[in-house]
């Protein structure tokens, strides 16, 4: 009677992925076998972008596999998960990592930018999801565990506004005591 119904499991994601408006891997991640090699992988990717990039939709079955996807500017953000996933499960994973690349960014999501804070980005992309497990889907959360903190950068490397922006703080906080 219950044959058709598949067991739960925490394992909800199997990529996340930002392509530039070219099909190009800028960020990958993959976190099962489903693609086992980076030739599969790309192939996949560049199949994906091909489907989707003149597309106005958000979420697409393709190969097998429930892909939401959102595009702003010069980039493409993606995720994928099996077809059995839930779609608005794989849509809230989707929007996190877009809102805190976005808070990460300053609001300029473009490539540009993007490049420029590839670590944090990475950063956020883990603190995101795990082995395909979803850890948060709160951007705000995502973007404190993943901010840099200036504090540890010494006085001489730092520029004249890290400078200003850091003597503020520290009157700032000596008023409010």
């Amino acid at each position: 009677m219950d044959g058709g119904l598949l067991e739960p499991s925490l394992y909800a994601i199997k990529a996340i992925a930002i392509l530039d408006n070219d099909g190009n891997r800028l960020l990958a991640k993959y976190y099962d076998d489903t693609f086992p090699n980076t030739k599969e992988q790309k192939l996949f990717e560049k199949n994906l972008f091909n489907k989707t990039h003149r597309a106005n939709a958000e979420i697409i079955m393709f190969e097998g596999l429930t892909c939401v996807y959102k595009s702003n500017v010069d980039l493409f953000f993606y995720v994928v998960g099996s077809s059995m996933e839930n779609e608005l499960i794989l849509s809230s994973v989707l929007n996190a990592f877009y809102d805190s690349i976005s808070q990460i960014l300053r609001k300029n999501v473009e490539k540009r930018a993007l490049l420029d804070n590839l670590d944090a980005v990475f950063l956020a992309a883990d603190e995101l999801c795990d082995g395909g497990i979803v850890l948060e889907a709160d951007s705000n959360s995502i973007v404190q565990k993943v901010a840099i903190r200036n504090d540890d950068i010494p006085l001489g490397e730092q520029t004249m506004a890290q400078v200003l922006q850091s003597a503020k703080d520290q009157i700032k906080w000596s008023l409010l005591k």
